[in-house]
């Protein structure tokens, strides 16, 4: 596996992770409502997702999905609800600056574990995840040398790009705390709540052949 190789994997990868999703989306309300060093729970979750879905490839879940309806089925509208749920729970959000709100539910919500949680879940229930990584990755590993070796480099890179353009999102929510007020907060949760709805809607709608 050359340096070329690597480098070109990491331009694609870092254009679709940068891409708004929803493990971003999260990064971003997780870092304006918790703070950064919180908000990192949840990128872990995301990078360990990542190690889930680069081993899922690599052992051929994707085809199994892509050659099942049932199973693809299964995991999309599990996804589906998921998303949906996180996205309501935003949108009925008070704000991070609400000290009633973060004194009860929002705090609890923040565990790390529910954070972490949060986000590993919403990456595996998401079949286009593993359909993506499944097309993506063959390209770039080699047939003549040993598979498993590159797949591991290939997921660590992939794992170390989420997280850096996660923590970039994440930053930028952490410092929204400190120059929106508290209804300006109230609009930022919102909004990636309504994201996160249209993105179960788009994921509803979606099937294997587009």
């Amino acid at each position: 596996m050359s340096v070329w190789t690597l480098l070109a994997f990491s331009a694609v990868a870092f254009i679709a992770i940068a891409t708004p999703g929803p493990t971003v989306l999260l990064a971003l309300a997780n870092g304006s409502r918790f703070g950064f060093r919180r908000a990192a729970w949840g990128m872990a979750g995301a990078a360990t997702s990542d190690f889930v879905l680069v081993g899922a490839a690599a052992i051929g879940l994707g085809a199994l999905l892509a050659a099942s309806e049932f199973w693809f089925g299964v995991v999309k509208w599990v996804g589906v609800a998921y998303l949906a749920w996180l996205g309501i729970q935003l949108l009925r959000s008070h704000g991070s600056l609400d000290p009633a709100a973060l004194a009860t539910t929002d705090q609890l919500r923040g565990s790390p574990r529910a954070l972490f949680g949060k986000s590993f879940f919403v990456a595996v229930t998401n079949p286009k995840g593993y359909l993506f990584v499944s097309a993506f990755l063959p390209q770039f590993v080699s047939a003549s040398g040993p598979q498993l070796p590159q797949y591991a480099i290939l997921a660590i890179l992939f794992a170390a790009i989420d997280v850096a353009v996660m923590a970039m999102y994440a930053a930028f929510g952490a410092q929204a705390v400190r120059v929106l007020t508290r209804g300006g907060l109230v609009w930022l949760d919102r909004a990636c709540g309504g994201a996160l709805l249209a993105l179960a809607g788009s994921l509803a709608f979606y099937r294997k052949a587009a």
